[in-house]
């Protein structure tokens, strides 16, 4: 089967169709720009284009699969032609359900801690020897790809993206996947360009449940009052599991995890990453692994790429680079470094990145979100602000917004990186939250200066 990808450099693009390569199709692809790691993993494959650009004359009748990506517009060229010519046009996660129907789906959702989860589960899988296919949306530990499938692997692990499938179909990519069994982590509002008010992204959960199979099993954080209401009042039949934060307790500066199988130290902390430990506890015995084997796996767990990531530690200093980006996840993030180290003083920076939190009606949403924080500097970019085509902010703007005591904002990444660099980091902590990467920061070069 020949199969073309519109925007092959994607993150999951890239990797969906190296996986796809590996199991015997014949992918082609098109993108105006890509990046690394993407472009070089590619390449490795046999499958980068050969130039940048969209070119509708490599679209043909041949082709028997088109997967069509975010980054691709409605009017893109490749697009029309393959529209024209009457071509089977997916969205990814369109053809991952194409993929998988015959698997048993197992799909994680919710605002926050997908890939976190996503990664526990993997993770134990991997270690009992039990193999599963998977996508997942960050570079795992001891994985290759974000993508595997196969054809005869029983289970299929999804990260529930609730982000639109493609330019042409504004559907939340888990509503499209029909999971036999789900997850769902919690609710809090994100992707407010595409959801404009709390209700209408409320609602794409409440959808969710009702693309399930029937009598499949949805395991769901209890102690998300929202999540706990919508599904509680569904009569949509399926089997509901719920979970909450386990015990456990700090002793100098390690997390150890009280079970009924004793004490287990873990080297993951925060609340929010224990709940999700314990989201995906009820998965993995949903799958057929039991909480003994499960305890004895997930010890050694360090955590997704960029989720609460060390980058680097010495005697005086630590630092964490985290994706966090969400109101409810930068809070969460920065009040779990300040108790696990309790003793040191936590400067945490943040990034205004994504649409959402560049947006004016969105910011004050922020408010008190880095009040765990000893010193707190938020970072955007105006030329950012300029290209998403939103109204301009300020450094009041943002003051007002987080109601923070003394917060330094940057707009220039050269004037941060000096900031950091003449930053006294003796006994602290540096935390750094975002979904981008503060206009060029070089996260390896950080660690030369503390």
């Amino acid at each position: 089967m020949h199969i073309h990808f519109i925007a092959i450099g994607g993150s999951a693009m890239h990797n969906l169709a190296i996986a796809l390569t590996e199991k015997g199709y014949y992918v082609t692809g098109s993108d105006d720009v890509i990046f690394e790691p993407s472009k070089s993993r590619l390449e490795k494959k046999g499958i980068l284009p050969e130039k940048f650009g969209w070119f509708p004359e490599k679209i043909t009748k041949e082709i028997e699969v088109v997967i069509l990506g975010m980054h691709a517009k409605k009017d893109n060229p490749e697009l029309l032609k393959a529209q024209e010519l009457g071509l089977k046009i997916y969205s990814y996660p369109e053809f991952l359900y194409e993929q998988s129907k015959e698997k048993s789906r197992v799909v994680i959702g919710g605002s926050h801690g997908k890939t976190s989860i996503t990664a526990m589960i993997l993770h134990v899988l991997k270690k009992q020897q039990k193999e599963v296919d998977f996508m997942v949306g960050a570079q795992l530990e001891n994985f290759d790809t974000m993508v595997h499938l196969t054809e005869k692997n029983e289970f299929i692990i999804l990260e529930g993206d609730e982000y639109l499938s493609s330019p042409i179909d504004k559907r939340p990519k888990f509503h499209l996947y029909h999971a036999d069994i789900a997850l769902l982590s919690g609710i809090a509002w994100d992707h407010i360009n595409v959801f404009p008010t709390f209700e209408n992204y409320v609602k794409q959960f409440e959808i969710f449940i009702e693309t399930m199979t029937e009598n499949g099993v949805l395991v769901y954080n209890k102690e998300d009052e929202i999540l706990k209401e919508i599904v509680e009042k569904s009569t949509y039949p399926v089997k509901k599991i719920a979970y909450s934060t386990p015990d456990y307790k700090i002793e100098k500066g390690k997390t150890i995890l009280k079970t009924e199988e004793g004490e287990i130290p873990i080297q993951i902390f925060g609340k929010h990453n224990l709940s999700n430990l314990s989201g995906a506890l009820q998965i993995c015995k949903q799958i057929g692994i039991t909480a003994k084997d499960f305890y004895k796996n997930i010890a050694d767990f360090k955590g997704a790429s960029k989720r609460l990531e060390k980058i680097t530690e010495n005697e005086n200093t630590i630092v964490f680079k985290d994706f966090a980006h969400s109101p409810s996840k930068v809070k969460a993030t920065t009040q779990a470094v300040k108790n696990q180290f309790e003793n040191k003083k936590l400067l945490a920076c943040f990034e205004l990145h994504t649409y959402s939190s560049l947006n004016t009606d969105f910011l004050k949403e922020y408010e008190n979100t880095l009040s765990a924080a000893d010193e707190a500097v938020v970072f955007y970019s105006p030329e950012a602000v300029k290209i998403k085509g939103l109204e301009n902010i300020d450094a009041e703007d943002i003051k007002t917004a987080f109601q923070y005591k003394n917060l330094k904002v940057y707009t220039n990444p050269a004037e941060f990186q000096e900031f950091l660099k003449n930053k006294d980091l003796k006994n602290k902590v540096l935390l750094l939250m975002s979904s981008g990467n503060y206009g060029g920061l070089d996260f390896e070069e950080l660690s030369h200066w503390i």
